[in-house]
């Protein structure tokens, strides 16, 4: 069996390239006034909510993986689809950066935030069942009110994106807000240890 700290270094480095991917898609601007920023304002927002996105992704996959001792086949396949998941984050960054008053574009960036968060959940029953009974991450979690919360409200902005691209928009960011503050369950489980 694999060690979770290569898994965790190989999680780490394609993130750091979904970031990269993202800031190099943000344009220089065209002029050197202030007012040559102004166009460019989406394109910033939509950086700016997809990089504390990663950033959450992150941060919570490395409390999650110091819960495994050890790393199977399932959770290696489950991580691959976690990352896939996150490498969609730059085209739809992008695209709605692009057409931030669109509804597709609304859409979609939402979608891609479900199937992460869906992704994640997977991830981290895979890793729960290959614990067993008394899983660390299990404890931890408890009865996660924030993972079922959030593709609730995902869904909603995607419904929304269709009626008001902004209105859905706003979802999005406020389900980055609540997870904007470190979750520290898992950090508590583990000090008991």
């Amino acid at each position: 069996m694999m060690k979770n700290t290569r898994l965790e270094a190989f999680s780490d480095g394609v993130i750091a390239i979904i970031i990269t991917i993202m800031v190099l898609e943000l344009k220089v601007p065209h002029g050197e006034t202030v007012d040559a920023l102004l166009p460019l304002a989406p394109n910033f927002l939509s950086y700016v909510l997809s990089f504390i996105y990663v950033g959450i992704y992150w941060n919570n996959h490395h409390h999650m993986l110091h819960t495994c001792e050890s790393v199977t086949g399932s959770i290696l396949w489950a991580n691959l689809h976690l990352l896939f998941w996150l490498s969609l984050f730059p085209v739809t960054t992008a695209w709605i950066g692009e057409n931030h008053s669109a509804a597709a574009p609304t859409a979609l960036y939402g979608l891609v935030l479900f199937m992460a968060a869906i992704a994640y959940w997977i991830l981290q029953q895979v890793i729960i069942a290959a614990q067993g009974p008394d899983s660390l991450l299990k404890k931890a979690v408890g009865s996660d009110w924030k993972g079922r919360v959030s593709p609730v409200v995902y869904l909603l902005g995607i419904a929304a994106a269709f009626r008001s691209p902004p209105l859905a928009q706003g979802l999005y960011a406020l389900v980055a807000l609540l997870w904007l503050v470190p979750d520290r369950r898992i950090e508590k489980v583990l000090v008991r240890q």
